[in-house]
């Protein structure tokens, strides 16, 4: 993702995921989407629970996770600092995560969309596309700046198809891909290369246009073009590829929403704390329920190279960094780096985790985020 600053990612990127098959009832038990349903029935949102699953895979991310909470915003790590402490005692003392009581820590197991733990957990990336100046015969699709001094409501994503913003000076690059553009503004942010040697340039969010979000996915297994449980990134690229420009543009038009992005050299991905994100250790959350600089433990289920889960899951700490438009309650938006590796991964998950959020005693002052 881009980085990211007054909710930046308003249009969320799960619009791939919007076809979720909630667990609307527990007599079937599913669990192609990694759902467990091991501790019983959880009544609550959130309730006192020592897990006990082993160790971290990512320590090491996860240090350098919060190092950069404290270099770059100093008041968040304050705010956090009686957590932080006492998971570094934890971590130098080799503890297992059923002995966070031993260093003052208390941990309550989110009860998921179901009630029973399951946590839903997807995926974003920041992709990188290669760009060009100007416009040629294969590079022809811009990716714009916001428009500073526009009178009235900004152009819709139609309207700005057929030329609302052309001849402004507010094409940034263009790409060989109006897909790839969409999917950029779907995730809020995204690198460009040039490909003439030139770094490459971060394009951050610089706002959108006002209009209402339309899920082209779900538009997709509306029409019957893509099964509802085949939803993914990787299978509306599918689908796009075989089709010709004049489809395309017929479906990502009726989104009318539309971002815009503003080039920054040099800048790192952040996300809405304007802090530097750490792959696989930091998320998007719902700060109503997981507040900013909040540290989870959570029970990742692994997917292989075709998106499917096969039972194997790791476990890893991870800080609330970041929000977005389609996060809403018991749902985590795992950042999973930068590239094509990164978005091959970020495209599939749209699965069930358990998630202990990690926290000082009721009696601390700092940094309890359930205060």
């Amino acid at each position: 993702m881009i980085k990211k600053f007054n909710n930046k990612r308003i249009i969320g990127c799960l619009g791939w995921v919007l076809a979720i098959t909630m667990l609307t009832s527990c007599k079937n038990y599913p669990t192609e989407q990694g759902q467990q349903y091991l501790n019983g029935q959880l009544p609550t949102v959130l309730n006192l629970s020592q897990p006990t699953l082993g160790t971290p895979i990512n320590i090491d991310d996860y240090l350098q996770q919060v190092k950069m909470i404290e270099q770059v915003s100093p008041s968040l790590y304050k705010k956090n600092i009686a957590t932080y402490q006492a998971i570094n005692q934890w971590i130098a003392s080799h503890f297992t995560t059923n002995e966070f009581n031993k260093v003052g820590l208390s941990s309550y197991q989110l009860a998921g969309q179901d009630n029973w733990g399951n946590v839903h957990l997807t995926g974003y990336y920041t992709p990188v596309l290669q760009a060009r100046h100007q416009a040629d015969e294969q590079f022809r699709y811009p990716l714009y700046a916001k428009p500073e001094h526009w009178r009235g409501k900004l152009p819709t994503r139609q309207d700005i198809y057929n030329g609302a913003l052309s001849n402004q000076q507010l094409e940034i690059a263009y790409t060989r891909s109006l897909m790839d553009n969409f999917i950029m503004e779907v995730q809020g942010s995204g690198y460009i290369d040039f490909e003439n040697g030139e770094p490459l340039v971060f394009l951050g969010y610089s706002g959108k246009n006002g209009h209402p979000y339309q899920s082209i996915g779900r538009l997709l297994i509306e029409k019957g073009e893509i099964d509802r449980d085949k939803i993914s990134m990787q299978a509306i690229k599918a689908w796009a590829d075989k089709q010709d420009e004049a489809t395309i543009i017929n479906l990502l038009q009726q989104n009318a929403s539309a971002v815009f992005f503003k080039p920054q050299y040099n800048a790192k991905v952040v996300g809405s704390t304007g802090i530097p994100l750490i792959a696989k250790a930091s998320v998007a959350s719902d700060q109503s329920i997981i507040p900013a600089g909040s540290v989870m433990l959570v029970d990742v289920p692994l997917l292989d190279e075709n998106g499917i889960y096969d039972g194997q899951r790791e476990l890893r700490l991870m800080i609330a960094l970041d929000i977005g438009g389609a996060i809403k309650g018991q749902h985590l938006d795992i950042y999973q780096g930068i590239g094509d590796e990164a978005g091959h991964q970020a495209g599939y998950y749209n699965h069930y985790g358990r998630v202990w959020l990690i926290t000082p005693p009721p009696n601390s002052y700092l940094s309890s985020p359930l205060k």
